[in-house]
């Protein structure tokens, strides 16, 4: 048995496909089969389904993969010892951000992180969190910056900042005569929100939640993913939405004459990097996070006076 081979066992979980897996491993696709027969014929078990498309592990080959996993893991950390006692950080790390935090986030911090650390090479995936969560336990993200509690016992979380929650409001919208708000003042008939999938929608009803929906007919649903529609939806429309306070840097003053703050405890969510709960590339995950702070204002990284909302 070689870490070789519980490489390609995991790549071939990850892919479900022993071609894609051989191209993700670099190497040719009989050499990598070949490889995997070897680790079944030592094991005297079968790992893989090869009936079924596609591939799916056995049952016995869940366990064997699972524990290929750790070792995969563990074997790094040797490589990590080594990388510790260098001064530079060098190499990739591989990181997953959420649609709601990456435009407000990434581009404040890229150019320093790169000036700060040449040798390291920083991959973005913006994706849901449903899809980072799987990465992060499948191994192929280093680590995610997402909204949290998950509650997953396979990752760790390290909290980063706590965001406010804001509303901005047109001016036929109730919420504009009001100078702050609470979630009681929100009629859900005028919100804009995002699609399902996103965890801010979910954040943004449950604040929601304390206001009993009123009957009444809406002409309109608009489905968006993205925050910045949100934005101009009100700007161009009538309604509000609810923003994530960093969302308001660049906006005019005309636009910020939109926004109402939420009497104290304000909504909230916590914002973190989450890894594996055996991650590795430690030192270059604390390197993004002091990063990270070094950008959030200071009210944003304590919560005192502010009520964490669930996703």
């Amino acid at each position: 048995m070689t870490i070789t081979q519980l490489e390609y066992i995991v790549a071939v979980d990850t892919y479900r496909s022993f071609v894609a897996a051989a191209n993700k491993c670099y190497v040719t696709q009989p050499t990598l089969s070949m490889q995997v027969q070897k680790l079944e014929d030592t094991l005297g078990v079968k790992i893989f389904d090869r009936s079924k498309q596609p591939v799916i592990p056995t049952e016995i080959g869940e366990e064997i993969i699972a524990q290929a996993r750790v070792l995969i893991a563990e074997s790094e950390k040797i490589k990590e010892i080594v990388t510790d006692r260098q001064k530079e950080l060098s190499g990739e790390l591989k990181v997953g951000i959420i649609p709601t935090i990456s435009p407000y986030i990434l581009p404040k911090i890229l150019n320093s992180f790169i000036e700060k650390y040449p040798q390291v090479k920083l991959i973005v995936w913006e994706q849901t969190t449903e899809q980072i969560i799987q990465q992060l336990k499948l191994g192929t993200l280093d680590c995610g910056l997402l909204s949290t509690p998950l509650n997953e016992s396979a990752l760790t979380e390290i909290p980063v900042f706590y965001e406010n929650f804001v509303a901005y409001a047109s001016k036929s919208s109730k919420l504009f005569k009001k100078k702050t708000i609470t979630p009681e003042d929100i009629d859900m008939e005028e919100i804009w929100v995002l699609n399902e999938g996103h965890c801010m929608r979910e954040q943004v009803l449950n604040i929601c939640q304390r206001r009993k929906a009123t009957k009444g007919f809406q002409h309109f649903e608009y489905n968006t993913g993205s925050v910045e529609t949100l934005k101009r939806m009100v700007d161009m429309n009538n309604g509000a939405t609810i923003l994530p306070e960093l969302a308001l840097a660049e906006m005019t003053d005309k636009q910020r004459d939109r926004v109402r703050y939420f009497k104290s405890p304000e909504p909230a969510r916590e914002v973190s990097i989450v890894m594996h709960r055996n991650y590795l590339k430690r030192r270059m995950i604390e390197a993004l996070k002091n990063e990270i702070l070094e950008f959030v204002p200071k009210r944003l990284r304590t919560k005192k006076k502010k009520e964490i909302v669930e996703i």
